[in-house]
């Protein structure tokens, strides 16, 4: 089947790899990017199935023009991917306000956005994908990647709300939770600029291995993300959360597995539960 899909984030990293693996398998796709020129390589060398679009999605007209510059190219979108992110590393009581605020808007608010004006139309159509890229921070905890994920833990409560809503509807939504994988991410990382020494022992090794992420030998090519992608869609399974990555399964498991230990080990004796009626 050839779907239309929309992403966002495709200058680098899983947003670029995926927009090409699309484009290859003569699916169509709109590929964005804030800077649109980083994308010019790709568009030229699948003119057929592949358009570019400036979008930063943190401007709410950029990203109606997106949907309708969508629209206009292949006249419906079946496949919206919101890939667009941005780390931010400082401990909590690092993190300022603005800081906080800015990991919100790209990493949570910006996708409910996009999903909002794409949701109508993949209504009306009876079908359609909404993909969110999550992270396995968004389940697990990493000291100094507190606002990041926090923007994540709330956009898996986003999809969870969202795939009960839809239920029946024929559109489906799904967080995929990437493990490591060889990016630009962790180089990219913004850090706080106030700096409180006593956490250091934590966050430094924390910061220094995500600075790292790209040269790690046990990190995945974003070809295997892309390749998992294309599968989950072609396939039709829609789990409401999907790691992507060996590392990140692993990882998920041995939390699940600790988190319901700690579960059971916090339910409230008999008499605790009796004296509360």
């Amino acid at each position: 089947m050839t779907r239309r899909w929309l992403i966002t984030g495709c200058s680098t990293g899983l947003g670029r790899a995926l927009a090409e693996a699309v484009a290859a398998s003569g699916q169509q796709v709109l590929a964005t990017a804030r800077r649109p020129e980083t994308l010019e390589e790709l568009r030229d060398r699948y003119p057929r199935t592949l358009a570019t679009c400036a979008l930063d999605v943190r401007d709410p007209d950029d990203c109606h023009n997106a949907v309708h510059a969508a629209l206009a190219r292949y006249g419906g979108i079946d496949v919206l991917v919101n890939n667009a992110g941005a780390g931010h590393f400082g401990a909590v009581e690092e993190v300022t306000d603005a800081e906080l605020a800015a990991q919100l808007d790209v990493n949570l608010v910006a996708p409910w956005r996009l999903t909002r004006m794409v949701l109508p139309l993949m209504r009306a159509q009876g079908h359609g994908d909404i993909v969110m890229v999550s992270s396995t921070a968004g389940r697990l905890a990493c000291p100094g990647l507190g606002a990041y994920s926090a923007a994540k833990y709330a956009l898996e409560g986003l999809v969870g709300t969202l795939a009960l809503e839809l239920a029946g509807t024929g559109v489906h939504v799904m967080a995929v939770e990437p493990g490591m994988f060889a990016t630009e991410w962790g180089a990219s990382l913004t850090e706080s600029a106030a700096h409180v020494t006593a956490y250091d022992e934590v966050t430094a090794p924390m910061l220094a291995g995500a600075r790292a992420l790209k040269e790690l030998p046990t990190a995945n090519p974003p070809a295997l993300f892309a390749a998992e992608m294309l599968r989950l869609i072609a396939s039709g399974e829609r789990p409401t959360r999907c790691p992507i990555g060996e590392d990140a399964w692993a990882a998920l498991l041995d939390a699940a597995q600790r988190e319901h230990t700690a579960l059971l080990n916090a339910r409230p004796t008999p008499a605790v539960a009796a004296a509360f009626g």
